[in-house]
């Protein structure tokens, strides 16, 4: 007569939250540069949580841009204000906060 209850399901994953201003943009990357490079530069004003190249799809090579995530948001404002305009790899970078295109 009844159905037996299905099993419970798994809680959704939950996403790292990331303390706002602690993300950058860092664009006119050099496309030689791997994540390894970027991190060690960045490190400079503070310890980094996540630093991300995107590559193309259908090249498999980085596009020229990335993402670098501070632990704090006062290292990564501090990164903005210093690292803005300088050279990395023969490359003059453009660095600010990162916009959170993603939905709530």
């Amino acid at each position: 007569p009844r159905r037996p209850m299905p099993p419970p399901r798994a809680p959704p994953p939950r996403r790292r939250v990331v303390e706002p201003g602690s993300r950058l943009f860092v664009g006119n990357l050099s496309y030689e540069i791997d994540t390894d490079q970027l991190r060690k530069f960045f490190e400079t004003w503070g310890p980094i949580s996540d630093c991300f190249l995107p590559q193309d799809r259908t090249t498999q090579k980085p596009r020229g841009f990335g993402f670098v995530t501070f632990r704090d948001a006062a290292d990564a404002k501090l990164a903005v204000s210093q690292a803005d305009g300088t050279e990395l790899d023969g490359r003059q970078l453009r660095v600010n906060v990162a916009e959170d295109t993603r939905g709530p």
